[in-house]
């Protein structure tokens, strides 16, 4: 990048504050703009009159200068941008008038008061459109003062210099041009850097709805859709009970024996091609996984999804989970079998905590399905009697059998062999 452009950049981000908002920082950039363009043509104007031959003194156009600059000066140390401003725009006003008064009237000083509009048009770029009524009422003021001066008092004002025609008409056009000019460019700039502002911010909103659709991903993979909206929408606790859920847990066998011998890397990937597997199979299913718990892998069916026979949904599941740890040893390397078990009845299901917070079940459903899958035989899937009556009409199993579980005696459980011929799934 050339010395001029990082020049220009940083004078077009003089006085900016990284909390201004882009309102203020288009005002302060336009301002200073608005600045430099005025400056540049205030010293041409007194190369021309020099090259011309003035008739009047170039002291006015010089501290309209001066003034300019030395009031920018102070702004880039104070950092005022309200007094910055309030100065600027009234130099802008009143000095092109006072120029025009001190050479006589509109025709001798070529029209230099339409200098002053340049006030109540930065008015409406650098205050807003409301502010700058009073700045467009004052212009008009001086300019009807002005005319009244020339029309009254004329003839009797005697100038020491005329002004040669030529002279006046080419100021005129001067005048006329240069002020439409800074119109002109004020506008295109102010037009230029609110297109980039709008592209900033459809980028930021893009951006945004990036993070959101990341964020609304990572909450539907902690919580269930139905859940996740209630939890964005509410601050309340969420518990909600359900009078049939079916409930199932996969449980490695002898994980921790076989952990011993790997790394943590190797324990981690074993974990997360199984489960990974295991929640593809959920999604196919439509069943709602909970949780994994160290080796044990957590899911039901029942708790407000659009599958009506969950049961069947998660006896299915159960088995395409045994069957792909028997039989696909790429997800399976180190051939680990799975102990299941299924109960099926009622749960509360709720949020747990503020932080880090997961979606939990609770109730004797819960715990039945835990105690059969610890009580149970590797490679087989155990449901309980509830379960049994829910599936037998289109599921075959073994003999009923009976185990002693803690806390609840002695328990009459099946063990599933798979649908019936009739009813397989497709």
């Amino acid at each position: 990048m050339s010395k001029e452009s990082n020049l220009l950049s940083t004078l077009r981000n003089a006085g900016i504050n990284p909390g201004d908002s882009e309102d203020v920082r288009l005002q302060k950039s336009l301002l200073i703009f608005a600045t430099g363009l005025i400056s540049f043509a205030s010293m041409l104007w007194l190369f021309i009159y020099g090259q011309l031959g003035p008739q009047f003194s170039s002291t006015i156009p010089f501290v309209f200068q001066l003034l300019l600059i030395s009031n920018l000066a102070v702004y880039f140390k104070t950092h005022d941008f309200n007094a910055f401003r309030l100065i600027q725009l009234s130099i802008f006003l009143f000095l092109p008038f006072v120029a025009q008064w001190s050479m006589g009237n509109f025709i001798t000083a070529s029209g230099v008061s339409l200098w002053g509009l340049l006030a109540p048009v930065g008015a409406v770029l650098f205050i807003g459109p409301r502010e700058s009524a009073a700045w467009f009422f004052a212009y008009l003021f001086l300019t009807m003062l002005s005319g009244g001066f020339d029309y009254y008092l004329g003839d009797m004002i005697s100038l020491p210099n005329k002004v040669p025609t030529q002279t006046s008409v080419i100021f005129f056009a001067l005048n006329f041009a240069a002020v439409s000019t800074i119109v002109y460019l004020l506008l295109r700039y102010s037009a230029i850097e609110k297109q980039q502002a709008q592209a900033r911010l459809e980028e930021t909103f893009r951006m945004l709805e990036v993070e959101q659709e990341r964020s609304e991903r990572l909450l539907l993979n902690i919580l269930p859709g139905s859940i996740a909206e209630r939890l964005k929408n509410s601050n309340q606790t969420i518990a909600d009970g359900f009078a049939d859920v079916t409930v199932m847990f996969a449980d490695i066998v002898n994980f921790t024996k076989v952990a011993e011998g790997l790394t943590p890397q190797q324990v981690f990937t074993m974990l997360n091609k199984i489960f990974s597997s295991f929640d593809e199979l959920a999604e196919h299913y439509g069943m709602e996984k909970i949780k994994t718990i160290g080796d044990a892998y957590m899911v039901a069916g029942g708790l407000g999804s659009d599958v009506d026979d969950y049961a069947d949904s998660i006896a299915d599941m159960a088995m395409a989970m045994r069957d792909l740890l028997q039989h696909d040893f790429a997800v399976n390397q180190m051939h680990l079998e799975v102990r299941i078990g299924i109960g099926t009845g009622p749960v509360v299901a709720g949020v747990v905590g503020k932080k880090k917070f997961i979606y939990d079940l609770w109730g004797d459903t819960v715990n039945i399905a835990s105690r059969i899958t610890s009580e149970g035989v590797p490679g087989m899937v155990q449901v309980d009697e509830t379960t049994y009556r829910r599936l037998v009409s289109r599921f075959d199993f073994e003999a009923p059998q009976s185990i002693y579980l803690k806390g609840k005696g002695n328990m009459t459980v099946y063990r599933l062999i798979g649908r019936k011929a009739q009813g397989r799934a497709v």
